[in-house]
């Protein structure tokens, strides 16, 4: 019940209530309006027309119900710069442009800068040297790098670029691909798990080849540090396999912030990887231990992805491999993309060039492609196709013989008799003596 309201006489005779009457009317006014509020809004909730009946069913794809939208758009879209498309009038022609087309889709080509090269460390490893030095790759950019130089060389030697995978592993780069004698635990693992506890850097050097190796943007001494784990320190020596895991789940995490900042710069983190890997190549040459004339460049998975793009930008590599990542797109669409990281993701390429129309530049030279048949990361389909569709380029461009294929019967994996079978392919394609 309401009380009513005492009413106070003023000066000008009009009835007035005091300030707690006035509050109490005020509240009971509040919640008149909240309560009608709901009322209405329960009311129009009722009066809004359903949405149209829809047949839900489970795609088996990443992106779910809109896989058939973005499989229009690919339609549409399909890569128009392939040399199979009969566009051409010479494999040249087919090469100048693609390579154009690739360079302006990953937007970062900043002006040359000599690599000015300081050693920082060298190391006697018994039947090799060891240094560790950083070198420009564009200016203000300094690239950390491991070089392993065979004793006793005669003659300049042959060299390889040996390029590290992604693995989740952002702690670690170069060290991926080297057994440096002592190495940290999460290397360890790693070494295990990715290369059959063979790093193939080391294994190489021991082969006769100078071998170099740089830390990719994100990676190693390249990596993210976020302001809170400034306590953590810099030197991952110090830091326990649990510290850096956790170390490492922080960058994981910071993948897309990276491309996305990049994107404010003008810039793609893949056009950075394929760039620094060209340079690599650059610094390379410089050295007196190397034979210009025989570099190889080699990696597995996302090295097999910078492997891919090196041997296809750059003529100097002469034999490229490319490890545990091959396929055509389109196939991947529908269930093989969140498996991949943010760097294999070149904004508008496909719309000009499919993987095997990329690998296919490395041509007339040679190139090698092992595939993991019970890789997950890839369709089978689709890495299936991916061969044969570049032997088909080779042939086509008269170098038939320079492209070799392969499957096995492995997961995602650079197993030792993989590692065996590409590194006798190298010396075969180099000219080495093992």
């Amino acid at each position: 019940m309401i009380r009513p309201h005492n009413t106070v006489p003023t000066t000008t005779g009009v009835p007035t209530t005091t300030r707690r009457e006035f509050a109490a009317g005020l509240g009971w006014t509040a919640l008149t309006a909240v309560c009608g509020s709901r009322a209405a809004d329960a009311a129009d909730s009722a009066a809004l027309s359903a949405d149209p009946p829809r047949e839900l069913r489970p795609t088996g794809a990443d992106l779910g119900s809109l896989l058939a939208d973005v499989e229009r758009i690919a339609g549409r879209n399909r890569p128009g710069d392939s040399f199979l498309s009969g566009i051409y009038r010479s494999f040249d022609e087919f090469q100048e442009r693609a390579r154009q087309r690739i360079f302006d889709v990953i937007l970062y080509r900043p002006e040359p800068v000599e690599p000015r090269p300081e050693v920082l460390e060298r190391r006697d490893c018994g039947d090799h040297v060891r240094e560790k030095i950083v070198f420009s790759t564009a200016p203000s950019v300094r690239v950390p790098a491991y070089v392993l130089i065979p004793k006793d060389l005669k003659q300049p030697a042959p060299a390889m670029v040996d390029l590290h995978s992604h693995g989740g592993m952002f702690m670690f780069g170069k060290e991926k691909v080297i057994d440096l004698g002592t190495n940290h635990p999460a290397m360890t693992q790693y070494h295990r798990e990715n290369y059959d506890g063979r790093p193939t850097a080391t294994a190489l050097v021991r082969r006769g080849y100078v071998v170099i190796t740089i830390d990719a943007l994100m990676f190693g001494e390249r990596r993210a540090v976020l302001d809170a784990d400034v306590k953590s320190g810099w030197d991952r020596a110090n830091l326990s396999l649990e510290e850096t895991q956790r170390l490492n789940a922080q960058c994981r995490a910071k993948e897309a912030t990276l491309v996305k900042v990049l994107t404010f710069a003008g810039a793609t983190w893949p056009g950075i990887v394929f760039w620094d890997d060209i340079r690599t190549v650059d610094y390379l040459v410089t050295r007196p231990e190397v034979d210009p004339a025989r570099i190889g460049c080699q990696g597995i998975s996302m090295g097999g992805y910078r492997a891919m793009f090196l041997a296809a930008l750059d003529r100097r590599i002469k034999a490229g491999c490319i490890v545990g990542f091959m396929s055509t797109i389109r196939p991947m669409i529908h269930h093989h993309v969140d498996t991949h990281s943010w760097v294999h993701y070149v904004p508008a390429l496909h719309r000009y060039l499919d993987w095997p129309d990329v690998a296919s530049l490395a041509a007339p030279r040679a190139l090698l492609v092992l595939q993991c048949a019970r890789d997950e990361l890839f369709p089978p389909a689709g890495m299936k196709e991916s061969v044969e569709k570049i032997a088909a380029v080779f042939e086509r461009a008269g170098a038939k013989e320079k492209f070799t294929g392969r499957f096995y019967d492995e997961p995602h994996h650079y197993t030792r008799q993989m590692q065996d079978d590409a590194f006798g392919w190298f010396d075969r394609q180099l000219g080495v003596k093992s």
